[in-house]
């Protein structure tokens, strides 16, 4: 089969893959938030009013999430970029933390250039969740998605990871951004918060309800350096750990009560 075949049979099996575990996923986080609703992060804050919109935009945006690394694949199999380096498992774990490291750098600054006035009406629709939930993960402009997903087609031709780094971060970066997303906090611990530079759900939460904080990804790193964490952050995750019950598998208390009319 010629290359150009192969890679576009890739590319629509990988977004038919990601199309998928976005509704089992969303479908079986949902089943859990509503099970757990003190782990709600924005309490009397609705975040279900654009829930069809927010499916219509992202099944045209998950594909331009598959396209770079396809094209980064594709460029590796062309000789275009250097020849990835043979995969070992011994050598998996640093390789993914290296390739997660310079993605969250990717991700920081590009976010960063997605928030001025010049690129911000591409960023602006995904910005309209102020309240997200996991069906919003991809609700955004399809070439705004491409420029903070394009990390892949680019990195090939300054580190050259092995094909399966690459498609397991894309995985990776799927499922971590659908938890960050959900609205609902499952991962507080003392490892998302100072000095660890690891995150959770409320981090990403509060870029959506505070716009100005928070632009990372991955880790807390950079906005810790540059000074854009948010300033109550840490405390934020530290009350979930203290104050939020146990997680529970059976039907609990209702919902706080959610103004329509505020997201």
């Amino acid at each position: 089969m010629p290359d150009e075949l192969y890679y576009l049979a890739f590319l629509f099996e990988f977004y038919a893959a990601t199309v998928v575990t976005y509704f089992a996923l969303g479908f079986g986080l949902t089943w859990l938030n509503d099970r757990n609703p003190e782990r709600k992060i924005q309490k009397g804050r609705a975040s279900g009013k654009r829930r069809k919109a927010e499916i219509r935009q992202s099944l045209a945006s998950m594909f331009s999430a598959c396209l770079p690394v396809t094209i980064g694949l594709y460029a590796q199999q062309k000789g275009w970029a250097p020849a990835p380096w043979t995969f070992n498992w011994w050598a998996a774990l640093p390789l993914f933390i290296l390739v997660m490291f310079l993605y969250d750098t990717w991700f920081y600054f590009m976010h960063r250039l997605l928030h001025t006035k010049w690129l911000y009406p591409l960023h602006a629709l995904h910005h309209k969740s102020v309240a997200p939930t996991i069906w919003s993960t991809y609700s955004e402009d399809v070439l705004d998605n491409f420029l903070l997903q394009s990390f892949s087609a680019v990195i090939v031709f300054v580190v050259p990871f092995p094909p399966a780094i690459l498609v397991g971060h894309r995985l990776f970066e799927h499922f971590n951004g659908m938890l960050g997303h959900c609205g609902f906090e499952y991962l507080a611990s003392s490892t998302a918060r100072y000095p660890s530079p690891l995150l959770c759900t409320t981090f990403h939460d509060q870029h959506h309800s505070g716009f100005r904080y928070n632009y990372g990804n991955y880790f807390s790193f950079w906005d810790r350096v540059l000074g854009t964490v948010s300033p109550d952050y840490d405390q934020r995750v530290k009350k979930f750990e203290d104050e939020v019950p146990s997680l529970t598998f059976r039907h609990g208390a209702p919902a706080p009560a959610a103004q329509e009319n505020s997201a």
